[in-house]
Parts: C-alpha cells; structure tokens; sequence
C-alpha cells in the first residue's frame, strides 16, 4: 500500500493553511455597545459566589460543632464552586472590557479540562452526599461506623482523582487536532462542542467520550434519586411531626441542589440531537456556569441555622458584628446548649 508522504498534495495543502493559535470570542458585546451593563451585575455575582462559599468552607473548619460528614461535604462542594466558577467567569468579565476577546489554543484547552474536571467532581461529590443522607436516615445507628473520617476523605479524594483523570483522554486529544480554519467560538466560554466544530477534521470520536459522559451522569443522577426516594419513605414514617419536619429540611438543600446542578447539565449536555436558539443556548451555559454556583452559598447558609450561627460566629471574631456587642449574644455566648450531647450526632435530623 502506498504511504503518502510530506510530498503528496494533502500535506502540502495542509501545510500551507495556517493553523490556529487562539480563539476569538465572538457574541460579546463591544464595551462602547453596553457591556458595562453586563459587566457589573457578573462582577457582583462572582464576588458573592467566591465571598458565600468562603464562608461556608471556613466556618465547617473553624466550629468543632459542624465536623461531621455531612457539613464536610458542604465544605468540599464549597470550595470546588469557588475553583469552578474562578475557571469560567474572569474570563468572562475579561472579554466584556476587553476589545480583543481572545484565548490561546493551550488557554482554552486549560479552561475545557478544568472546567468540566471540576464538574465531574462536584457531580461526584453530590452523590456521596445523597448515599450520605441515606445512611444517616436509613440507618441511623449505623452511621458512626459506616460514615468514618477516613471514609469521607477517601471518598472526597476519590471523587478528585475520578474527576480529573476521566477529562484527560479527551482534552489530549483535543490537542492532537488541527484547527486551520474560523477561530470564533459562538458560546461564552471554551467548550466542546463549539471547539470541536472549529476543527479541520473529522471529530465523530468524540461520540464515544459523550456517552461516556452520560453515561456517568444518569448514574450519577439514578443513584442521588433513588436514595432521595427512600429517604423520604422513611421521613414519611416517622411518627413526630417535628422530627419528619427537620428530616426534611436536611435534605431538601440537598435536593435543591441537586436539581440546580443536574438540570443545567441535562440541558448543557444531554440534548443528542436537540439543538436550541443561540440566545437560548447561551442561557443554559450561563446558568450552568454561574446561576447555578449563585445558589449555592444562598441554599447551605440561609435555610441552616447551624451553618447561620457559624457564619455570625466567625463575622463576629472578625468585628461584624452588625450592631453593638452588648446586644449581640451570638458572639460571646458559649454554645453550651447547641453543642450535640452523646448520640445527637448519629441523628439524621440532627445535623
């Protein structure tokens, strides 16, 4: 079989096409056309996000009263969102007072595998916190000795590992492609789908990766909806109204945000065939990217009070105290009835 070589007219058409360096991110709009009316609102939003999370992550170190696997997790989601928006949103407030909108091959690259690693990871997270609650509420003398320390770091390392190393064969293959043609990508962050459409070759590979992807996502979602599903079999037996009350509202934050999370990424991700409006897809990517990650600090810090006291508690020890200290008992009260006695721990309801 003749091989060609770097003297056949393919190579020696591909050699003279001129091979992309960076992308062009071509829907923002130009500053003096008002994108300062998008730039503030993002900027305020992205300091929310960072500031909420930070709070939540600190005051789950810093109160003896939340270390148990289930404030730990919150605290490990936490500090994920603040990595995972911090990937997408500069970039964003970059390109919205920038005249260039540009990103290298190997920036865009570097935001594709971060991104959708630290994705992955939170999706995995998600689940160790459903399988969590279920054991909490399912079998709750159980848990001390299902839910150990070291089980919950093996499980938080798990979820990193399983999530930074499952984007790796496709983001190195990514990087093998030529892209000599268009460099503008139509989406408001690097992407795959938008990326691989600028690629001078065939991309059906990349077939087999997304259903792997959804693969990993309707496991993931089965497992968090299932285990929701006999939780609240079981809250519904519960024979204290009080007791079913405060089951419940541990576990709808959860669901709440399991709902945020998984809904955007069905739309972002599992549509196949289904293709929407460019203003509606850009919709979607935003709230995946930034509505999404909003939510979170406002869902774990407002709808807990154990979180809430926390937070006061640390805003307290830093002067915020919002008023004068004689009026503020959160700040100097000792927590000698908070503090959960022997077995209020094992509770589900308790935490």
């Amino acid at each position: 079989f003749h091989q060609p070589t770097s003297e056949t007219p393919e190579n020696m058409s591909q050699e003279n096409q001129t091979m992309v360096t960076e992308f062009y991110f071509s829907d923002f709009p130009q500053f003096e056309k008002g994108s300062l009316l998008f730039f503030i609102p993002l900027l305020l939003i992205y300091v929310f996000i960072i500031v909420g999370n930070f709070m939540i992550f600190f005051a789950v170190q810093l109160d003896a009263r939340l270390h148990n696997p289930m404030y730990n997790f919150i605290s490990f989601f936490s500090f994920l969102e603040m990595w995972y928006t911090t990937v997408t949103i500069p970039k964003m407030l970059s390109n919205l007072v920038s005249k260039e909108k540009t990103i290298s091959f190997i920036g865009c690259l570097l935001q594709m595998y971060f991104f959708h690693s630290l994705g992955v990871t939170e999706a995995l997270v998600l689940t160790v916190m459903a399988i969590d609650r279920y054991v909490a509420i399912c079998h709750p003398l159980r848990y001390a000795t299902i839910m150990t320390p070291r089980l919950c770091i093996q499980l938080s390392a798990g979820s990193s590992i399983f999530g930074f190393l499952m984007l790796l064969p496709e983001i190195v293959w990514i990087s093998t492609l030529p892209f000599c043609g268009p460099n503008q990508i139509h989406q408001l962050f690097c992407d795959f789908e938008p990326v691989l459409r600028l690629a001078c070759t065939d991309t059906s590979m990349i077939l087999i990766e997304d259903v792997i992807h959804a693969i990993s996502i309707l496991t993931s979602v089965c497992i968090i909806t299932l285990s929701y599903l006999r939780i609240i079999v079981v809250i519904l037996r519960i024979p204290s109204g009080k007791s079913r009350q405060k089951a419940f509202s541990t576990c709808a934050a959860h669901i709440t945000i399991f709902f945020l999370f998984f809904g955007s990424v069905t739309l972002m991700y599992l549509r196949f065939s289904v293709t929407f409006p460019p203003l509606l897809d850009k919709a979607i990517a935003l709230m995946f990217a930034v509505l999404a990650p909003l939510f979170n600090p406002i869902i774990y810090s407002l709808r807990n009070k154990d979180m809430k006291d926390a937070i006061k508690k640390i805003l307290c020890s830093w002067g915020f105290t919002g008023g004068p200290k004689v009026k503020n008992p959160p700040c100097n009260a000792k927590d000698t009835g908070s503090v959960p006695g022997p077995g209020r721990s094992h509770m589900p309801w308790s935490n």
